[in-house]
């Protein structure tokens, strides 16, 4: 069988920068093939060429044995390549309709054919597994239903090649099967995918080939068969990684003597549709896991602690003083919220990696009556911060966030939120979409925080460790 599309020594730098050196391999139609690696190893700069988004500096591209050089997404998307990207690209305030079909609108003359969009809309909702109307707001859906969203217009005009990055990290293991399983169906008609996750189990079970990357270069590849866990995040990380995830006995804990008083109270807070009678109490230094699948109420749960989303009945308090209003007054109380999806709530993607982390601080930092600030004041602060999360820039926090990987991106986010010097750190999925490595950096910087004394509250899918984030 001959090579659905052929990748032969892509090479692409930014600034100078190589970014890809020598990128070569084949997907063939019919098959999965997983793409992993570190965070910074590529692998967006490659889906971004192969997707149209951006052009290689030298190398070539072959779809079915022809010369394959797309100028933007839609040049790609007409060849064949559909992108679903882990931020997704969706607009809440349209119906669901309305985003599967937004630069395609089925028309007569100058009028959208509303019967003929619902129709289609319907076939491709069933398709991936949603039960919902296709003229329900896509406000009214879950983050991991409106991944689900983006995956069904990924396959609005039956795609040669579907680039999945990341598509599970918003997903429960229900959906995740869901998913799967339409993968698997697609692929038996004919469909290649490219499967982008840090879920490397989730890569040996549905991959048929996997291509590593490590700084910017192929350090791996093969039949899925030949590949387990171990040698994956060898081949990513270039060394031996023995443990996945930090022992708590490792580190530092609080003073058996210490204050155990509650820090913070939750009692009996429900709001309609979102969370029901929920009792907890945390203390100094501990970390609360909160788990459930997608629906459960999880985000819901930290968007209320947070201020974002009233609640009907019940109290919460910290420091034994009742929590009023909204984020800003949360904030000043001492909490805050590291949110579930980074790119569209935690970064302001435009903006430089010293000015994120300062977002929540800024009126701190400003001086006499014009509130001027004085990047030489701020400079040292920030690289402090900054490298208390073992974060490292090229420029000193100079570049655009949006260059950063995902890992650092989280740092950034993480850096943003210790400046405010909080009480209580909420955490909503704090390792979804990083790499192995970045994941045992982050654990250890909560369990190092937590030693400090400062209680936290994780989310996650999953409570097989002794904390949950």
């Amino acid at each position: 069988m001959s090579a659905l599309l052929e990748i032969d020594n892509l090479a692409k730098a930014f600034h100078g920068v190589p970014v890809l050196r020598g990128v070569g391999f084949e997907i063939r139609a019919g098959t999965v093939t997983g793409l992993v690696g570190g965070n910074g190893a590529g692998k967006s700069t490659l889906m971004n060429l192969l997707g149209g988004n951006l052009r290689p500096d030298s190398g070539a591209m072959r779809l079915e044995g022809r010369v394959y050089e797309p100028e933007n997404s839609a040049a790609a998307a007409r060849a064949g390549i559909s992108f679903v990207h882990q931020e997704l690209n969706l607009f809440p305030n349209l119906t669901l309709a309305e985003n599967l079909f937004l630069t395609d609108f089925p028309v007569r003359g100058f009028f959208i054919r509303r019967s003929a969009l619902a129709r289609q809309a319907a076939a491709l909702l069933a398709k991936v597994g949603l039960p919902h109307a296709p003229d329900t707001p896509l406000e009214r859906l879950t983050p991991g239903e409106r991944q689900l969203v983006e995956i069904a217009r990924a396959l609005h005009g039956n795609p040669k090649l579907i680039i999945l990055d990341e598509p599970t990290t918003s997903l429960s293991p229900p959906e995740c099967e869901r998913l799967f399983r339409l993968v698997r169906s697609l692929r038996a008609e004919g469909c290649a995918f490219v499967f982008i996750s840090h879920a490397l189990g989730d890569v040996l079970r549905l991959c048929d080939r996997i291509l590593v990357l490590r700084d910017g270069a192929v350090a791996d590849q093969g039949p899925a068969g030949d590949f387990t866990i171990p040698r994956l995040v060898t081949s990513m990380a270039g060394r031996e990684i023995k443990q996945l995830f930090p022992g708590r006995a490792e580190l530092p804990v609080a003073d058996a003597d210490a204050d155990t008083k509650p820090l913070l109270e939750v009692r009996g807070v429900s709001q309609a549709g979102m969370v029901d009678n929920i009792w907890f109490t945390l203390r100094r230094g501990e970390i609360l896991g909160l788990s459930g699948l997608m629906g459960a109420g999880r985000t819901e749960l930290a968007r209320l602690l947070f201020g974002l989303a009233p609640h009907r009945s019940g109290e919460i308090l910290l420091d034994g003083k009742p929590l009023t209003g909204g984020p800003r007054a949360r904030i000043r109380a001492g909490m805050a919220l590291l949110t579930e999806s980074r790119g569209e709530d935690g970064i302001c993607a435009g903006a430089s990696v010293h000015d994120n982390i300062l977002l929540a601080t800024l009126p701190a930092h400003a001086r006499g009556p014009l509130g001027l600030l004085s990047n030489a004041r701020l400079k040292p602060v920030v690289r402090e911060v900054s490298e208390s999360v073992h974060l490292h820039t090229r420029r000193e926090g100079a570049e655009p966030v949006r260059r950063l990987s995902g890992g650092n991106q989280q740092k950034a986010v993480l850096a943003r939120w210790l400046m405010t010097k909080p009480k209580v750190l909420i955490l909503d999925e704090p390792t979804r979409g990083i790499d192995a490595a970045a994941k045992f950096e982050i654990y250890q910087l909560i369990l190092a925080l937590a030693a400090a004394s400062m209680p936290r509250v994780g989310s996650s899918r999953m409570s097989t460790f002794g904390f949950v984030i």
